[in-house]
């Protein structure tokens, strides 16, 4: 054993300026912020690929955190032996080939993902390997840091200081990659930056710690390495993610609510939202004639029947418009839905709320998709809220003749909610009396419980509803549920607009349901209880997949 006045002098050179000090908070804060985005990234990448949106973020951020715990408990073993003279020198090494180790790991463990799943490779195992790895080596940064920090500070205050500012980058680090980075950048040119990042910090430790410079040199040399595959990585993702569909890409976009691509073959585009075909230019127009023509020429004729019942002293439901409607669209940003809205000549007001602008946008200014929805966004009866129909949708203070929700597949609890009872009773306030509710409900062939929930959740309401079907080739039969507070029929529907594929006498033929699709019996889909989800995901038809 050392005398203690030799163990007194090493450790006193072991004092941190300030200077040094600081640097090693705020690395505890960047490190925190560039680890939780790359796991955020990693379930944002699991969920665009494989669509299960809770087991990706649970085995991403979930297996993140306990992996932190297993590199929290392994750093014990870093330095054990705190009577030796280079105790601190170990730690800081230690601490160095950490941010050298995981650099790298960053950047491309995306990208090695997203090569796997293209090659049909163990893409689960794979992420859950990756996650270990990077919280192993995330959950030994802090401990390693508190135990440099302490001999200055005191263990209360180091711990405080490192834990505080590791939360801090972790708030930073869940809003910069959703909000900034996968807008600006894209998921992969992101990982690559993250990596470059965290190779910036060895620099920076590099140059206030002298005996360390040749470690910033190195970090110098891996962050210039990561910066110039920056823009390399672009085209390599593309061309991967070009093999995911059978046509070429024609145009992607990244948002902080999904992926949207664009891809065309011949007189064929399709849009596609996080991998799932959203339309095809081929057949789009059979399931938008079928979401939105039963309903307003339902809508029209009871109406008709109203004002006809009507003698001569009562006056009209609306006063001096008795045809006149007034239309509020929920999703169906590509602008297709609204193009047969915009047929009848007496809609007068069309509302649309989209939560993601840039649809809104590609519709509005893509040559493909401006041709396929007529510029329907350039009608002046239009007009466009951005937000979460959710939460913007009941909040409007008019009511609405027909409404039309053409939201996606419920698959995940964020889409579920815009199919359950909480939100359908607090939408019904912005339906008129006489008004007409019609929504997408998936295929019932495929997924024939969710179709089934989607009715049953609206009847527990005391609505009258009425499912239909209508063949769309691209996807199969596809199902809608219309909903009115009056019962309805259809028989005498009139059909007064254009179109390729209903007429008049075809439109009571969609509500005359196959034998082979049956309404079971299902549970009501509530807020707090996504029964939805389950139903959507029908191991009936597992063989299909």
């Amino acid at each position: 054993m050392e005398p203690i006045g030799a163990i007194a002098t090493a450790t006193s050179k072991a004092h941190f300026s300030r200077r040094q000090r600081r640097l090693l908070l705020v690395t505890a804060a960047i490190s925190s912020s560039c680890s939780l985005a790359v796991e955020l990234l990693l379930g944002t990448l699991a969920s665009y690929l494989v669509g299960n949106q809770a087991l990706s973020y649970g085995v991403a951020v979930g297996g993140f955190l306990a992996a932190m715990g297993l590199g929290a408990y392994l750093s014990r073993f870093i330095a054990p032996d705190e009577q030796e003279s280079d105790y601190y020198n170990q730690l800081k090494q230690a601490f160095i080939r950490l941010e050298l180790g995981l650099a790298p790991l960053c950047a491309i463990a995306p990208l090695g993902l997203f090569t796997l799943f293209v090659v049909d490779g163990p893409f689960w195992l794979a992420l859950f390997l990756a996650t270990l790895i990077l919280g192993t080596l995330s959950g030994m940064e802090l401990p390693l840091l508190t135990r440099l920090l302490e001999r200055d500070e005191g263990l209360k205050d180091a711990l405080a200081g490192v834990l505080a500012l590791d939360y801090v980058g972790a708030l930073v680090g869940s809003l910069a990659l959703p909000v900034l980075l996968l807008p600006w950048l894209g998921l992969f040119p992101s990982a690559v930056l993250i990596g470059a990042v965290q190779a910036g910090l060895v620099v920076a430790i590099g140059l206030t710690f002298p005996e360390l410079k040749r470690w910033g040199r190195v970090g110098l040399a891996l962050m210039i390495g990561l910066l110039l595959f920056l823009p390399i990585v672009v085209p390599l993702g593309d061309r991967l993610e070009n093999s995911l569909y059978k046509a070429p890409v024609i145009s992607r976009i990244q948002t902080p609510y999904q992926r949207i691509v664009l891809t065309r073959q011949g007189q064929d585009f399709r849009l596609f939202l996080d991998g799932n075909l959203q339309f095809s230019s081929l057949d789009e127009y059979r399931y938008h004639e079928a979401l939105v023509h039963p309903a307003l020429s339902a809508n029209l004729r009871l109406r008709q029947v109203q004002t006809n019942s009507l003698d001569s002293n009562q006056t009209p439901l609306n006063p001096g418009q008795a045809n006149a409607r007034s239309v509020l669209m929920l999703g169906a940003g590509d602008g297709l839905a609204l193009r047969e809205v915009l047929k009848w000549k007496d809609v007068d007001r069309v509302v649309l709320i989209d939560l993601d602008q840039a649809i809104v946008d590609l519709a509005r200014h893509h040559p493909f998709l401006v041709k396929a929805n007529a510029n329907s966004f350039a009608d002046p009866r239009v007009k466009v809220i951005q937000g979460d129909a959710f939460i913007q949708a009941p909040e409007l203070p008019d009511r609405f003749d027909v409404i039309l929700a053409d939201f996606p597949d419920p698959d995940r609890p964020a889409l579920a909610k815009l199919y359950a009872q909480g939100f359908y009773q607090r939408l019904l306030n912005r339906l008129a009396p006489d008004g007409i509710f019609v929504t997408q409900a998936s295929s019932p062939f495929f997924a024939p419980r969710a179709f089934a929930c989607i009715a049953a959740t609206l009847q527990s309401l005391h609505l009258h509803t009425y499912p239909y079907l209508a063949d769309i080739p691209s996807f199969g039969p596809w199902g809608f549920v219309l909903a009115a507070r009056s019962p309805l029929t259809f028989d005498q529907l009139d059909l007064p607009v254009p179109t390729q594929f209903l007429t008049k006498t075809l439109i009571p033929t969609l509500f005359e349901l196959p034998k082979d699709i049956v309404l079971d019996h299902v549970e009501v889909n509530r807020l707090a209880h996504p029964i939805i989800v389950k139903y959507q995901d029908d191991p009936r038809w597992s063989p299909y997949d």
